[in-house]
């Protein structure tokens, strides 16, 4: 059995999932790698001093499913990756044909990605055949926890039936409105402060606002992506820690647009080593 490395990464969080010769597993998590926001000196630094040192195998075979991971931009992840492990076969691929593989296998459906950012596509059981473009979360990303974190921080500012969800807010996190202004308007990636708003909003998600928030942003990512593949025979499947941790409004959201839920993973890493090992026997 080769030693097999697969990454899921994404802008805020990279998940590596080490299995050895002799089938033990090891779990590392180190910074998000983007190679379309990222340098390949920074992606060099954070491969080097963040994953090297917990591992003391020698790598036969890397799998990269990442964000930003197209072409010409995965090709600085491809030389990083070549230059760490000069042995190893290296495959770098985007985040969303991971996805794919995790959900789907071998099998035709549609995989969506909700997490800090957004994103769905037809897959045949092969590659991937359509996608809708995410757009980013100023123009799209519909349901993404960046959008979702905007849209909820707009409404908690200056709805008046929020007051008492906004006191809370400023309390737990400290800030001050100029400061939140700052970080939204000033600071280096919005979307990940505006994401890392989402645990707050889990935790009052059965306020009604809030509710009819989650239900209509899922609804819009359903009805803008989603249905655009007119493929509503197939089973809709999510990964990514929105879709996870807001599976009962997601669920409703689907159930609602006359679509068919199918599996729904907060990390895909486990059942990506399950589609490699599947194709090497």
């Amino acid at each position: 059995m080769n030693t097999l490395l697969i990454a899921d990464s994404g802008s805020t969080k990279t998940d590596w999932i080490l299995q050895s010769a002799s089938g033990d597993i090891l779990e590392i998590r180190t910074s998000g790698i983007n190679p379309v926001r990222d340098s390949q000196n920074v992606i060099f630094n954070i491969v080097q001093n963040q994953l090297l040192p917990s591992l003391n195998v020698n790598v036969d075979e890397i799998h990269f499913y990442g964000a930003g991971c197209i072409s010409p931009f995965k090709e600085s992840v491809t030389s990083v990756l070549h230059s760490l492990f000069p042995t190893a076969s290296i495959n770098v691929e985007s985040d969303l044909l991971g996805a794919a593989r995790a959900l789907c296998g071998k099998e035709p459906g549609i995989a969506c990605i909700l997490g800090t950012g957004s994103n769905s596509c037809y897959y045949d059981g092969n590659s991937i055949v359509q996608n809708v473009s995410p757009l980013g979360y100023i123009l799209g990303d519909e349901g993404s926890g960046a959008v979702l974190g905007r849209m909820f921080l707009g409404m908690l500012l200056k709805d008046e039936r929020m007051e008492k969800v906004k006191q809370l807010f400023l309390e737990h996190y400290r800030l001050t409105i100029p400061e939140i202004l700052s970080k939204v308007y000033r600071e280096p990636q919005p979307n990940v402060f505006l994401a890392s708003l989402m645990p707050f909003v889990h935790e009052h998600r059965n306020e009604p606002l809030v509710q009819q928030l989650l239900q209509s942003q899922f609804a819009l990512f359903l009805q803008r992506n989603v249905k655009s593949y007119h493929q509503n025979e197939l089973p809709v499947n999510f990964v990514g820690s929105i879709a996870y941790h807001f599976f009962s409004e997601l669920s409703i959201s689907v159930r609602t647009e006359g679509l068919i839920l199918g599996e729904i993973l907060e990390k895909p890493s486990k059942k990506l080593l399950f589609y490699h090992n599947s194709e090497n026997n």
